[in-house]
């Protein structure tokens, strides 16, 4: 799971040195929102930790899910969807899962990860290059507005 800070005032004191920790943590934290919402239909839905493929395994459908973080885009308008990180191939590019779960505080949007590749080349964006909250080096990724890839998405709420 990528993980973007904040400038919440929960956050606010933190340093670079330890942002990692927090990050971590919250990660999980949503994860976990997300796995309760999956188990309310697919009850032996699971946590994968220690393994960079996927968050989340669902056995009764043979899918697995990405869980990505993005406060930001409620400011900004945009999701950041990652390809590539320290030169080389990562995030969108490389991922293994069956569907990515954007969550932005409010929902989680659940989209296949070719439906994202679509919705960045039928839209002709294009890639910035920056360097992350919390990150040490430049990344290359996609800001894509919020509204255009979540009305490709299934919107989730934490409870319904």
């Amino acid at each position: 799971m990528r993980v973007f800070l904040s400038s919440s005032p929960l956050f606010i004191g933190i340093t670079m040195s330890n942002t990692f920790a927090v990050d971590l943590e919250r990660g999980f934290t949503i994860e976990e929102k997300l796995l309760k919402r999956l188990r309310q239909k697919y009850q032996s839905a699971s946590m994968i930790h220690k393994f960079k493929g996927y968050d989340i395994w669902i056995p009764e459908i043979n899918k697995s899910v990405e869980v990505k973080y993005d406060s930001m885009s409620n400011q900004t308008g945009n999701i950041v969807v990652e390809i590539e990180m320290f030169g080389k191939p990562s995030a969108l590019i490389t991922t293994k899962a069956d569907f990515w779960a954007f969550y932005d505080d409010n929902v989680f949007a659940m989209i296949k990860p070719m439906d994202i590749v679509n919705c960045i080349f039928l839209n002709k964006l294009e890639y910035r290059e920056f360097v992350g909250t919390g990150d040490t080096a430049k990344k290359k990724a996609f800001l894509v507005p919020k509204g255009l890839l979540f009305k490709n998405a299934t919107i989730l709420k934490e409870y319904e």
